[in-house]
């Protein structure tokens, strides 16, 4: 059947107009979306969520939350070094200290880099502290019914407490290998020297601990895991503002105070975007909004008052210390062939 040139043409722009509804955009429109893609952003951790909304409201630029673990971060950063996937790397301080030297990561000294002090940044600033908090007993008391809620590490190897207590992988999650060297430490024991920690956390294994991969903020609040030991800030979250029968503890024999980290990372798909979003993290709205997460900023002045009230009193806070990170970079391999031998074997 012969057509003509003008129906030939009708026909031709009717296709494009109908492939472009299907694309979504019109003819000669590119999807102009701009994003910037962080490794290890849980939206219910550290008050990330508000973070990602804050920056996208005054930039326009996403930021899709990641549920990555420490450990799974800095994996996923090498096993994608040739082809980098992600922007911006978020990790306990340890994990950060173990790719700066892995050729993952990019210099870039954040705005207000003068408040960080040298101990809590990369000497070439390959990773830099944003905010801190402090390894503490998260306890929903519900969840307990009549048990007391534990005061101090030795009170979890009681009976009462079989099967209540979880901590984070210790071997992937950087708050799990924060938990051990707390413990480890509260028990007399060292860096250098794990024997005393080893001879506890195998106690507390018999008595039923559990050892998620993933963030479990939501199962305490619902009180599946009765009693997390993880960070402050968690449980002040779940007391605060999701109205959870939760208790923050600091522990009496001690606990340590942790920095968490962040990275630009190398030939990342949005370098650009991705330094937006480094600097404000260190920006007074992006440190602000960590800090109504109830995580300690690096930067002092920006917690609301009335947020510093609802913190426990500072005379517990001083049995929570800051340690060697570089050490404690140093032997985390060690740690974790020795958990995975003497412990979880076992």
């Amino acid at each position: 059947m012969y057509i003509s040139g003008k129906i030939k043409l009708v026909l031709f722009t009717l296709l494009i107009a109908f492939t472009s509804m299907i694309i979504g955009c019109s003819p000669g429109e590119e999807n102009t979306e701009q994003v910037v893609i962080p490794y290890n952003s849980p939206s219910e951790w550290a008050n990330w969520k508000a973070v990602h909304k804050a920056f996208e409201e005054k930039t326009g630029i996403r930021v899709p939350p990641d549920n990555k673990n420490s450990g799974q971060t800095v994996s996923a950063l090498m096993a994608e070094k040739a082809n980098p996937q992600a922007d911006t790397a978020y990790y306990g301080i340890t994990f950060g200290v173990k790719a700066s030297d892995m050729g993952i990561l990019e210099s870039f000294k954040p705005q207000h880099a003068d408040k960080i002090p040298s101990e809590l940044h990369c000497p070439d600033w390959k990773w830099f502290t944003i905010h801190m908090g402090t390894v503490a007993f998260l306890v929903n008391k519900d969840a307990l019914g009549d048990v007391p809620v534990p005061r101090s590490w030795q009170d979890l190897l009681k009976p009462e407490y079989k099967g209540m207590v979880a901590f984070l992988d210790p071997t992937s999650a950087f708050t799990g290998y924060a938990t051990t060297v707390a413990a480890n430490l509260a028990m007399g024991g060292s860096l250098d020297n794990w024997d005393k920690g080893f001879e506890y956390l195998k106690k507390l294994h018999a008595n039923g601990t559990h050892y998620p991969k993933q963030t479990s903020y939501a199962l305490v609040v619902k009180g599946e895991i009765p009693i997390l030991i993880c960070y402050d800030f968690n449980g002040y979250r779940m007391k605060h503002d999701d109205d959870a029968n939760v208790e923050v503890v600091i522990p009496e024999e001690g606990s340590i105070v942790v920095p968490y980290v962040i990275s630009l990372v190398k030939n990342g798909p949005n370098p650009e975007n991705a330094k937006l979003f480094l600097d404000f993290t260190m920006s007074d709205a992006g440190q602000s909004a960590f800090a109504d997460g109830f995580v300690r900023p690096i930067r002092d002045g920006v917690m609301k008052p009335e947020t510093a009230a609802k913190f426990l009193p500072a005379s517990d806070y001083e049995r929570a210390s800051p340690i060697d990170y570089a050490k404690m970079a140093a032997v985390q391999e060690a740690f974790a062939d020795r958990w995975l031998r003497d412990v979880i074997a076992n």
